[in-house]
């Protein structure tokens, strides 16, 4: 089973760019995307549908902001859409679907780059998300959480960490949430199996910066330990450019 998580920043934007076509060619079972920036009824359910994908999305109430979506190229037995809290829903960052035992969620973290106010609504969110994600890990153990995250883990994650360290996304505290997330039952799949540096996810549109590899690791999916020997494989592909995103891929053997 392949799942691949990308932020898209921008769903439109990003078909215009060729995004079809390479669904088709890479061929995941689960594609989940963030930041489509569309309304339901901006979204081209025939383009998915022609590829062989249903396409579950929640948008954010705000036009052409936030939304995640999971394209599936098999039925879910569930989809839900958002986590309950309306302030978070209203944006659009959290939808899960239901394949047999495992359960597979397309988030989208805050981001706190565009101000004090920002960067306090992102702290509350990692608490709540956190306390949310254990709590349903007791009804679904089996649980990938799939997503940009909006924070670099370790000084390994980043491009120059020094310069950055007082930068929201490598913040002490988000560091130390992150890490505290992952060992509260999580595993980062990339790094399960990766241990070299300059893989990243993201990169700035400005000072060449993609070009040049000065990039952040941003982008995750976390598998709940109870998945732990059913990962098969992790890898990033920095060479799709549809976004200043980049996929970052998981193959999961699908029985224990």
């Amino acid at each position: 089973m392949k799942i691949i998580s990308y932020n898209v920043n921008g769903l439109r934007s990003a078909l215009s760019k060729g995004l079809a076509e390479w669904i088709a060619a890479e061929a995941p079972d689960v594609l989940c995307l963030q930041e489509i920036k569309a309304q339901p009824d901006q979204i081209p359910q025939d383009v998915f549908e022609n590829l062989g994908y249903e396409c579950h999305c929640h948008s954010a109430v705000k036009k052409g902001y936030s939304g995640v979506a999971i394209l599936t190229r098999r039925r879910p037995d569930r989809v839900v859409r958002g986590m309950g809290i309306e302030k978070y829903d209203d944006e659009g960052r959290f939808i899960r679907a239901d394949f047999g035992d495992v359960s597979v969620a397309s988030v989208y973290h805050p981001s706190g780059t565009s101000g004090d106010e920002r960067q306090a609504f992102k702290m509350q969110w990692l608490d709540d998300f956190g306390r949310y994600a254990r709590e349903l890990l007791r009804t679904r153990p089996n649980l990938l959480l799939c997503g940009d995250y909006n924070i670099c883990h370790r000084p390994i994650d980043i491009h120059d960490p020094i310069r950055n360290a007082a930068s929201s996304g490598f913040l002490p505290e988000e560091r130390e949430w992150i890490g505290t997330f992952i060992d509260g039952g999580f595993i980062d799949t990339f790094r399960h199996f990766h241990g070299e540096p300059d893989r990243y996810t993201w990169w700035s549109f400005r000072a060449n910066a993609r070009a040049r590899n000065k990039g952040w690791r941003i982008d995750y999916i976390m598998a709940s330990e109870a998945l732990r020997d059913r990962l098969h494989g992790a890898d990033i592909l920095p060479d799709v450019r549809h976004s200043d995103h980049c996929p970052v891929v998981l193959e999961l053997d699908e029985r224990p």
